[in-house]
């Protein structure tokens, strides 16, 4: 009984293990996620196509002056960084030097770990969001940055958020 105890709790403690677990592939996890189309073009998540795509920096305008809440956005822009966990969110080049967290929604993709430098078009809800002190270190820790450079978060972020639907993954 005991043993069977234990199995179970083994089974539910794997279960819980998210964006900490490590992966050996660069590729996305989720093969149902991932399509490939002409050209090399990948798709994650729900397919989207490229029309109504706005600049960055119209999208980033319009959601920072909108109304409270989220707004359905599709925009473009080039990857900073990838979770190297996980491929569990992605940071965008913003035009003012800084970046955008994306995540992706309910968890249902994740992005290769090797895209930074690439262009990706993503379409999903766009808001702005209180980032917290823990949630910055755990992003912090996921890319891979030092110890040191950890412990200087001690303050929460204000800023533009996305959670994608759906990616397009630009071959160039």
């Amino acid at each position: 009984m005991l043993q069977k105890k234990s199995l179970l709790l083994f089974f539910v403690a794997a279960l819980l293990v998210g964006c900490n677990s490590s992966s050996s592939s660069p590729q996305a996890e989720s093969s149902d996620a991932v399509q490939l189309v002409d050209n090399g073009v990948q798709h994650f998540g729900e397919k989207i196509d490229e029309s109504g795509v706005m600049s960055l920096d119209d999208m980033l305008s319009k959601v920072s002056m909108g109304e409270t809440g989220s707004m359905k956005i599709k925009t473009k822009a080039e990857v900073e960084a990838v979770c190297q966990v996980k491929g569990c969110w992605m940071t965008l080049k913003k035009p003012d030097g800084n970046t955008m967290r994306v995540t992706f929604k309910d968890y249902g993709f994740f992005m290769p770990k090797d895209i930074v430098g690439k262009t990706v078009i993503i379409e999903g809800e766009a808001k702005v969001d209180t980032t917290t002190v823990d949630d910055l270190r755990h992003y912090a820790e996921d890319e891979g940055l030092p110890r040191e450079e950890i412990e200087k978060i001690t303050e929460p972020e204000v800023d533009v958020t996305f959670i994608a639907d759906g990616v397009i993954l630009k071959n160039q």
